[in-house]
């Protein structure tokens, strides 16, 4: 017995031998740069010199006074609150709609992913070129369909930046919420929805009762992920419009690169990071509990 104790214990030890290089360099990669950028937070390095010295809570201090940084979380936040519902609902009825019997379905589907593939950066590219004023389509369209000759500023004018902000956001990640919830769907039991039609249940009862507790973990999954991309866009809305114009679509990554490789405030931004990872990590914490509190 004790023989064979041992032989698991050495067993037990050899398992964690070979996976402690894979543990090392995860937590080389991910751990290792939390803690240098916490540690930057607490010093003042900045165009102006670099002092490492410990300098308190000096730039976190300075968070609560600066009224940029809070109107680029707003903007963060309120661009998050209408893509994300808006992709989840065409999502969900462009996977209600490939549920039902269509031809070429398979072909339409992989024409239907291709923007998630690409990249944000050459979508955001694309996008820009067209709503581009002088040789856009999107103004040629309007201007033939006017029936005289339209220039729209869509990614300078303020009423218009940020709706032309969403058309490329919701274009290039709707596809993935159908992906998801076409999954999802198409695992639901066909013989509770039919016994609700039979029953003469309404529809709505029906995606209350049947359909919403069966694909609830995998749409649970698809707007977390959603909303943590969301919240740290970037990509789309630089190469769109870089912030502009002046400071109104600038969200709280993009405010933390100015700060950090335009106005050289290394410190300053590395707090910010710091707080977007405290506030991504309590809101992920929150939604786990809050769907673990519902089951």
């Amino acid at each position: 017995m004790t023989s064979l104790a041992r032989h698991l214990e050495r067993d037990a030890v050899f398992k964690y031998l070979l996976i402690a290089p894979a543990v090392f360099i995860i937590l080389l990669i991910g751990l290792y740069p939390l803690i240098k950028l916490v540690v930057t937070s607490f010093q003042d390095i900045s165009m102006f010199g670099e002092d490492t010295s410990f300098q308190g809570a000096l730039n976190y201090a300075r968070l609560f006074d600066d009224v940029r940084l809070w109107e680029s979380i707003l903007h963060t936040v309120l661009f998050t609150a209408v893509a994300l519902p808006l992709e989840l609902l065409l999502g969900y009825l462009l996977a209600l709609l490939f549920l039902e019997r269509l031809p070429l379905k398979q072909v339409l589907i992989g024409i239907i992913i291709l923007p998630t593939i690409i990249s944000p950066i050459v979508a955001g590219s694309i996008w820009r070129l067209l709503f581009d004023q002088r040789f856009g389509p999107i103004n040629q369209l309007i201007s033939w369909l006017a029936g005289s000759d339209v220039k729209i500023l869509w990614t300078t004018e303020s009423h218009l930046v940020w709706p032309a902000i969403l058309i490329a956001e919701v274009w290039q990640w709707t596809p993935f919420m159908f992906l998801l919830l076409y999954a999802a769907l198409s695992n639901v039991d066909r013989e509770q929805l039919e016994a609700a039609q039979i029953d003469g249940a309404p529809w709505w009862m029906t995606f209350r009762r049947v359909v919403l507790p069966a694909i609830m973990p995998v749409m649970f999954i698809a707007v977390l992920i959603r909303a943590l991309d969301l919240f740290r866009i970037f990509d789309v809305i630089w190469t769109m419009t870089n912030g502009g114009p002046g400071t109104m679509t600038e969200t709280i990554s993009i405010y933390a690169y100015n700060m950090a490789f335009r106005e050289f405030e290394i410190s300053y931004s590395s707090a910010i990071a710091f707080l977007v990872i405290v506030i991504l990590t309590v809101a992920v914490i929150w939604a786990i509990r809050r769907v673990e509190v519902d089951r």
